[in-house]
């Protein structure tokens, strides 16, 4: 079993009101969404003008997203699972050799 990586939480109300960590965690749901759509939307984008619009709106909700795991994290209210150096090296190697197969690099011009 992996074990989590997370800082020690931050306190909050336990009531059927929103706290400070669900209007965070709400807040950090809704910037997925949107870059998520942005970079739908900037793949199918035909006009150039309007592309470096939404490309640069795109990057500063990608960065206000990860500012607000970044809080998040720090709080204790966000946490990852540590996988081993064995699965690290093993996806590593999967994902390389997908990679050389599929985009040799002679074919790459």
């Amino acid at each position: 079993m992996a074990n989590k990586i997370q800082n020690p939480s931050t306190n909050v109300p336990k009531t059927p009101e929103m706290n400070d960590r669900d209007f965070i965690n709400d807040c950090l749901t809704t910037e997925k969404y949107l870059t998520s759509s942005y970079s739908v939307a900037l793949h199918e984008m035909s006009h150039q003008a309007l592309y470096q619009d939404l490309m640069t709106i795109f990057n500063e909700t990608e960065k206000c997203q990860r500012d607000i795991y970044d809080l998040m994290f720090r709080k204790g209210w966000y946490s990852v699972d540590a996988e081993s150096p064995q699965t690290i090296q093993q996806t590593y190697q999967q994902f390389s050799q997908y990679a050389t197969n599929q985009f040799p690099t002679n074919h790459i011009q």
